[in-house]
């Protein structure tokens, strides 16, 4: 069974960073593509980054370009998001989901872990 595991939230100042990990178990992670999308209260699911399973091209929404990076470790079944520059528009549960759900922007599926919460807030 596919397990997600979410974590590396907090409550930031504006300009300041965070690196998120999703943990994954329960299915062969170096092939598949992984993606991460957020959550604000009272909006839709946002697609922020995607990699390939393959080269590891990576991919972003505008809004993050320059300040996100997305990666993974394939030996520890897990992938990163690591947040610079963190804004306050950049405020939602953060969740991480694997293969063509949410990939370059298609739709994205209910979340399959618990999310990890970002606060930026000055």
């Amino acid at each position: 069974e596919e397990h997600l595991v979410e974590s590396g939230g907090g409550l930031v100042q504006p300009g300041e960073s965070l690196r998120l990990s999703c943990a994954t178990s329960g299915f062969q992670f170096s092939r598949f593509a992984m993606s991460w999308f957020r959550q604000a209260p009272g909006k839709g699911r946002e697609w922020v980054s995607s990699i390939a399973s393959d080269d590891g091209s990576t991919y972003y929404r505008d809004s993050v370009k320059g300040r996100f990076t997305i990666s993974r470790d394939n030996a520890k079944n897990t992938a990163y998001l690591q947040m610079n520059s963190l804004k306050t528009e950049d405020t939602a549960m953060y969740y991480c989901t694997t293969g063509s759900d949410c990939y370059l922007g298609s739709y994205c599926g209910a979340p399959r872990g618990q999310g990890t919460q970002v606060t930026v807030s000055s």
